[in-house]
């Protein structure tokens, strides 16, 4: 396999950028190694999400970056003591991706915190997981439950932001170490161009608060909001055939009516939690990379559209200078048989939301998780809509997530395998994708002359090229994607390709 030089990725302003200037799209995928748990022994076993992969096939479909997870349990399983076996098995991920051409940012993964064993949860190591008198209670209905009303879950993630001793150092002080010793084992790998420092931080017990005031404000926006039909209502309540259905009978105002209530406890928790968190853990990166991007979530409750308050990434006292929003967002009919029938209005308003944090902070973004598990393609029009809005707005994404099979199922083809512009020699101005015309348009503003060209991932054999400049197709092997390379000089260029309707 031929090695492909990798690009130094950095920010500037809200754009990605390489060394040669260029703009940069990242179009990805999460492939998270949670671990498979034992319960005849209490432990989890890690490694198995790679056994089938082949990284080839991930460049190949258009696919330039991957958000690699995997937990605090593995990396130190006992306080102080890390686990260099694992890091050498993400070490040859790294090399097999850097042979691809694919970027990597590392993900330290978390659901519920855990450490409570009996395999619900991921992420935390035992020795870490300190919930004083509660004990956990396995899910019933939704592996969630932990969130909405786990005293064990909640007390966990008190004593995390409390910063709760063991063996007379606090749980955050072993935290950002972990973090210290991954950077400095991982951070100068061609591959990794970043950090995501937690998955999805949730804020404790008051995150049960927050649960119990949303479910107040459905009830309540639903018993005396007028523009609530209570016979559409009670139609797709009692109407197996539409019952799938009863989600649309709320609206993106609708949603946020209901999560307005819980701002305030939502703010309070981003600012004097978890910014602190995210400042002295990005002070431990920084003493092993200056350079690398540090990626910062929203919160758990943020995914629903409540405002995230966190602010700029700040070190030594002074704004951190490559940092980037990582943010996840699901419909309120996510990973159900409702799927089909997902929110496209409900879906941009939260993420409209996102892009005021955006603005705010004035960084780059690469939307961390989005998506969902059906067995059909009717939600896939859910996805085509959230696509069309990385778009408009130039956000690169990391899909949530690799199974196997992926490659041979409909997703990939009607979804994920899209055009998109990986490097751009200038300033983007705007790109689409028309899935019925079959064609893909990019304008861009070039000030100077570019060493490097302009690349397009074409995702299925091209057509046409339309473009003021100098091009050529590069097939790709054993697939029929390639990519264009495009040269032009200064001034605003436009290209649109045509694809085979084949």
């Amino acid at each position: 396999m031929v090695i492909i030089m990798m690009n130094t990725i950095s920010t500037s302003g809200k754009r990605f950028i390489d060394e040669f200037g260029r703009e940069r799209i990242f179009n990805g995928i999460n492939v998270c190694d949670k671990g498979v748990y034992e319960p005849e022994q209490d432990t989890r076993t890690y490694g198995h999400e790679w056994e089938k992969e082949l990284i080839t096939t991930f460049y190949n479909s258009g696919f330039n970056l991957i958000r690699l997870g995997f937990n605090w349990d593995i990396i130190e399983p006992q306080p102080g003591e890390y686990n260099g076996e694992y890091i050498e098995f993400l070490r040859g991920i790294l090399d097999r991706c850097e042979k691809a051409g694919i970027y990597v940012y590392l993900d330290m993964h978390q659901d519920l915190y855990s450490g409570f064993g009996n395999g619900n949860g991921d992420g935390a190591p035992k020795w870490a997981t300190l919930t004083d008198k509660y004990t956990y209670k396995r899910a019933k209905f939704v592996w969630a439950e932990g969130y909405f009303w786990g005293r064990a879950v909640h007390r966990a993630f008190d004593n995390f932001w409390d910063n709760k001793q063991v063996r007379g150092k606090g749980l955050q002080d072993y935290y950002a170490d972990m973090w210290k010793y991954v950077v400095n084992q991982l951070g100068e790998h061609p591959a990794v161009i970043g950090y995501d420092l937690m998955n999805e931080p949730f804020p404790g017990k008051s995150g049960g608060k927050v649960f119990r005031i949303l479910i107040r404000g459905l009830v309540t926006t639903t018993l005396f909001d007028k523009t609530i039909s209570k016979k559409e209502l009670l139609s797709c309540v009692f109407n197996k055939e539409k019952s799938l259905q009863i989600a649309n009978q709320y609206t993106a105002k609708h949603l946020r009516k209901v999560t307005s209530k819980a701002d305030a406890i939502m703010k309070k928790f981003d600012i004097e939690r978890y910014s602190p968190f995210i400042d002295k853990t990005s002070a431990a990166v920084r003493e092993e990379d200056k350079d690398g991007v540090i990626f910062i979530e929203n919160s758990y409750y943020s995914n629903l559209g409540i405002p995230c308050h966190a602010r700029e990434v700040t070190v030594d006292g002074k704004r951190d200078e490559s940092f980037a929003y990582a943010p996840h967002a699901y419909d309120l009919v996510a990973d159900t048989l409702s799927y089909k029938y997902a929110g496209t209005e409900r879906i941009e308003s939260i993420m409209k939301e996102q892009k005021r944090m955006q603005e705010r902070l004035l960084v780059p973004v690469v939307f961390g998780e989005w998506g969902g598990f059906q067995p059909d393609s009717e939600w896939y029009y859910h996805c085509h809509h959230i696509q069309s809005l990385f778009d408009k707005w130039h956000w690169s994404n990391t899909y949530w997530a690799y199974f196997d099979g992926l490659f041979d199922s409909p997703i990939m083809t009607e979804v994920l395998c899209r055009p998109y512009p990986r490097a751009v020699s200038g300033e983007i101005v705007d790109y689409r994708h028309d899935r019925q015309a079959d064609t893909f348009e990019l304008t861009y503003r070039q000030s100077r002359e570019f060493e490097a060209p302009t690349e397009i991932f074409a995702h299925k054999p091209v057509k046409s090229v339309e473009v003021d400049g100098e091009y050529e197709i590069k097939p790709l092997d054993g697939c029929d994607g390639s990519v264009v390379i495009i040269k032009t000089g200064t001034g605003t260029h436009s290209v649109k390709i045509k694809f085979c309707n084949e």
